[in-house]
């Protein structure tokens, strides 16, 4: 059978999609040139709508450009295929379809014979069910996943494609928000970063921002003093938080340095702020994967209420970094790893081994093809490592 490739990205975006999908076109087209290449536009949706773009010549020639840009140029789009309810409300599928019948029948209409799929946990499982689904079904299809997510959640993967990107810049954007602290006396900062189960990047913000921190120059004679601009406090989902023991250390801060910045994890406390809408009768809404809907909610407002008060601020200010972060083209360090991991996801298919190809912590942090049985999402941020727990110590925040 001639080899044909399918390529699509889902989720979320994140800094590396646009440079993945690069990197997979430029090997295959050096190793098997004549081999056909298509992109499914918007992810899981394009595969179900049988929307679709032809990689022509003219692509191949000038693909390298991708490597400057960030977001997905083939589209990405949140389905969840085993999700049939939704995917027919979406229009995706008529009633009394099985998506999965339809996706694979799209493949095997168009010929595919090596699938990859480039997003987090939900996107490589779904792909690892359509595999078994194709094969149960007589069809040969290799499915090879690269693994992105900002969130750095996905077990087994030590580091996931456009994470460390995001988190650098998430500093970067704090380094402008930061200077909204000279607009008023007695200011609360709230830098919300995403991380709906995982503080991860949230931390990992925090650290790289102190870091840049430290090579710039201040001035103490007058307001410019590096105290004003350091962190006070970073939150996330893994360590239980109480407002109340943060009390009395967050006022000294406030009026020490006549403001307080506080870096957040979008989930951070979110089952409390749950309890809370629902006591006060509100639905709080689910997405397509059962996760709630975390605009709905807004953490960083919810907390920005009780610390204001508490901390009796003159002045409140919630950013978030989120979309910044994500959309941004990758770093030097980022795109490294897109090379490593595109290279090897086009020899593991070429050689007909399917899976997710990613730093594997369970060997040594290798760069292989994981067997798709072992990846799964959800995976918690180690707050006890060792340069987490000095940067709280040096911030003064005590768990």
């Amino acid at each position: 059978m001639k080899t044909k490739i399918g390529i699509l990205t889902s989720g979320g975006i994140a800094p590396c999609l646009s440079a993945s999908i690069a990197r997979l076109i430029k090997q295959y087209s050096e190793k098997i040139p004549e081999a056909e290449i298509i992109g499914y536009l918007h992810g899981y949706k394009g595969l179900l709508l049988g929307n679709s773009i032809q990689i022509t010549d003219k692509i191949r020639e000038n693909i390298e450009i991708l490597y400057e840009y960030g977001g997905s140029v083939l589209g990405n789009s949140r389905v969840k295929i085993s999700n049939v309810d939704d995917c027919v409300r979406k229009g995706y599928i008529k009633e009394g379809e099985d998506p999965f019948y339809v996706a694979a029948n799209q493949l095997k209409k168009d010929g595919i014979t090596i699938l990859h799929t480039i997003g987090g946990d939900d996107t490589s499982t779904t792909a690892a069910s359509l595999s078994e689904y194709m094969k149960k079904n007589d069809y040969d299809l290799t499915v090879v996943g690269l693994p992105k997510t900002v969130d750095n959640d996905v077990y087994p993967i030590h580091q996931t494609l456009g994470a460390c990107t995001a988190a650098q810049q998430g500093a970067i954007f704090f380094e402008n928000v930061a200077n909204e602290n000279t607009t008023s006396s007695h200011q609360l900062i709230i830098h919300e970063v995403m991380g709906r189960n995982c503080g991860w990047l949230t931390a990992a913000t925090a650290f790289e921002y102190r870091r840049r921190l430290q090579g710039r120059t201040f001035l103490p004679e007058i307001l410019l003093t590096k105290n004003r601009w350091d962190i006070d406090a970073v939150y996330i989902p893994e360590i239980q938080l109480d407002i109340s023991s943060e009390k009395e250390r967050l006022l000294i801060r406030m009026d020490e340095k006549d403001g307080v910045n506080i870096f957040l994890s979008e989930g951070a406390g979110v089952e409390s702020i749950v309890a809370e809408m629902e006591a006060n009768g509100e639905k709080v809404r689910k997405d397509a994967f059962g996760h709630y809907e975390l605009d709905q909610i807004n953490p960083g407002l919810w907390f920005a209420k009780r610390f204001s008060k508490i901390l009796k601020a003159e002045k409140v200010l919630v950013q978030k970094s989120g979309y910044f972060a994500r959309s941004s083209a990758p770093n030097k360090e980022d795109l490294e790893l897109i090379f490593r991991t595109a290279d090897l996801a086009v020899d593991s298919a070429l050689n007909g081994l399917g899976g997710v190809v990613g730093l594997d912590e369970e060997n040594n942090n290798d760069l292989r093809c994981i067997e798709f049985n072992r990846i799964k999402g959800g995976k918690s941020y180690n707050y006890q490592s060792s340069w987490f727990q000095e940067m709280l110590t040096e911030i003064g925040q005590i768990l």
